[in-house]
């Protein structure tokens, strides 16, 4: 009787070896990671080592330009920007991660059923996918966050929502091509239950298109938070958090104080740089058909 082959079987250490062989192969996949790496110790240890308190108010400083002691300058209460833009870096991830986490767990889950089953749960899913779709995004993240309150947790369940299309699709489409591959039917005739063979056979081959997906709505998740904050609908000051600086350093922009919104501004930049020049990254990592 055919055995069935596991869609992941790397040797020990395989897995490492490969993700060395896909940073050397691709400069741009490493300046990736290394700016992830950067951004991931700015949010773990940023808060303990910025040189200024960021809530800390001086109005004898307020609006003093880059210097030594103030690197990014101040803002209008005086606060440092540098620090502020530094301890910011961990809310923006923590909602960016948290959403994302949420967005693909659930549409991996939903998008796999209905490509697995298809007829009424595919019909059903899609109903539903179809209804969130129907909003432009920004606009339903919108609503969400403005009926249930401008809160963190708010706004990463309106971001998750808004993404999850995006992950169930994919994987609908994924799954459903490879329901009847020949391992599939080998795993089925060596006794797997379904959703066995959805876990262990089918999704494993799913993930490396959703990997890229994953890295994209990082980006988009951070810009979506930012862009609620900069209208009022997100983190209330004074928080720090880089769309909040952004919107408050605009209206200095006129009268020559360019530094409050330049510089969290360029670490939003540089943040949705970094997820998107991941995605092709993450993809060849956790491609099993990349260690074969």
């Amino acid at each position: 009787m055919p055995m069935a082959v596991p869609a992941l079987a790397p040797a020990p250490g395989g897995l490492l070896r490969h993700m060395l062989y896909v940073l050397r192969a691709n400069p741009m996949t490493l300046l990736a990671f290394v700016l992830l790496a950067l951004f991931m110790v700015a949010a773990l240890l940023g808060p303990l080592v910025v040189p200024h308190d960021p809530l800390a108010t001086d109005a004898a400083s307020a609006l003093m330009p880059p210097s030594l002691q103030h690197w990014f300058g101040t803002d209008d209460l005086g606060r440092d920007v540098f620090s502020r833009v530094v301890v910011a870096t961990r809310l923006d991830l923590v909602i960016s991660v948290a959403a994302v986490a949420l967005s693909f767990a659930g549409g991996a889950v939903l998008g796999s059923l209905a490509g697995f089953y298809g007829g009424w749960t595919d019909r059903i899913v899609s109903r539903v996918l179809d209804t969130v779709m129907a909003f432009p995004l920004f606009v339903l993240a919108m609503g969400i966050v403005a009926a249930l309150g401008n809160s963190v947790g708010n706004i990463v369940l309106a971001t998750a929502i808004v993404n999850l299309p995006f992950y169930a699709r994919l994987s609908r489409t994924e799954v459903n091509i490879r329901r009847e591959a020949g391992f599939v039917q080998a795993a089925r005739l060596s006794g797997h239950s379904d959703l066995s063979i959805l876990a262990t056979q089918i999704f494993p081959n799913a993930l490396p298109p959703m990997m890229v997906q994953i890295s994209l709505n990082l980006g988009w998740a951070i810009l979506n938070a930012a862009g609620l904050s900069f209208i009022g609908l997100g983190v209330r000051p004074p928080t720090p958090e880089w769309g909040i600086m952004v919107a408050e350093g605009a209206r200095f922009i006129v009268s020559g104080e360019w530094w409050l919104a330049l510089f969290p501004g360029a670490a939003l930049m540089l943040a949705v740089f970094t997820f998107n020049m991941l995605g092709d990254g993450l993809r060849d990592i956790v491609d099993p058909r990349a260690r074969s």
